[in-house]
């Protein structure tokens, strides 16, 4: 085969990838675009201000608030965050700092199976065990913030070990034998070396189990509770943004339908600002 078939070849394979990068991205844009013209008419009409800040939603009446849920969306994100985001980090320096190779090599895989768990068998489990652990020795109806909170931090768990791992295992030897060479402990290498050095990656980590948890519907649907109001308590009832979609979508008409898809649009931005966040992460050099 002749250098001009070979490269002829290449410049097929090519233009055969970029079609289907493009594609992709053809694709996304479709579904932003159907989901803007769906729903960008109905927060004209009702206003953005009343749309976003009333804590009000009764489509029947002709009342469009989001915010009891936006709060709520807010909340169970944070919640999440807070019980997955330290546990896989800890999960992952043990695997990386203190484990041998063939440890890890066994648990990283076993625990990135979490990820393929579907989500209503986590929701299932959920109202199961933990709600009734929750409404007996902490009180209210067990249905609420806090089950959510756990529940989808336990569903992150496979994209923060992953991604942390990674960041991890990508720190040069060369920075830990300096360290050592120091005088410094495992821990204190750890500590102030390879997580300083893997910090990029490690944000990246959180913020992209934020973007997993905050559009997890079925889950939140079985243990939330499904109340339309602002959470004072984390023994309280909530409903999230992606929920409410789920619940009404299959009845709602007119007006209504389009208060869903403009409820689409929000999330639309807020996890696109998450994916922005994570990228920029990404790009940033391994030590400034």
């Amino acid at each position: 085969m002749s250098a001009a078939d070979i490269k002829r070849k290449e410049k097929l394979i090519q233009r055969i990838f970029l079609v289907v990068a493009f594609s992709s991205l053809f694709s996304l844009f479709l579904i932003a675009l159907f989901i803007f013209v769906e729903g960008l008419p109905m927060i004209w009409k009702v206003g953005l201000k009343d749309f976003l800040l009333s804590t009000r939603w009764s489509p029947t009446k002709g009342h469009f608030g989001i915010f009891a849920m936006i709060v709520s969306s807010f909340w169970v994100t944070i919640g999440a965050l807070l019980f997955g985001g330290p546990l896989g980090l800890m999960c992952s320096i043990f695997l990386v700092e203190f484990s041998s190779a063939r440890m890890r090599a066994v648990i990283k895989p076993a625990l990135e199976l979490l990820a393929g768990i579907p989500s209503v068998v986590y929701g299932f489990l959920g109202v199961v065990y933990l709600v009734p652990l929750v409404r007996d020795y902490l009180g209210g109806p067990g249905l609420s913030l806090l089950t959510s909170c756990i529940i989808l931090g336990i569903m992150i768990l496979p994209t923060v070990i992953s991604i942390s791992v990674d960041s991890l295992v990508a720190v040069p030897d060369s920075y830990r034998e300096a360290a050592f060479s120091l005088g410094a402990t495992r821990w204190q290498t750890t500590h102030m070396v390879t997580l300083h050095a893997a910090k990029s990656g490690i944000i990246t980590a959180l913020v992209l189990g934020m973007g997993r948890a905050v559009g997890e519907t079925m889950a939140v649907i079985m243990i939330a509770g499904n109340a339309l109001k602002i959470p004072l308590s984390p023994l309280d009832p909530i409903r999230t943004l992606t929920s409410n979609i789920a619940l009404e979508m299959g009845y709602a008409s007119g007006l209504h339908r389009q208060a869903l898809f403009a409820t689409g649009i929000v999330l639309f931005f807020f996890v696109m600002a998450l994916n922005m966040i994570a990228t920029l992460f990404a790009r940033r050099k391994v030590l400034k």
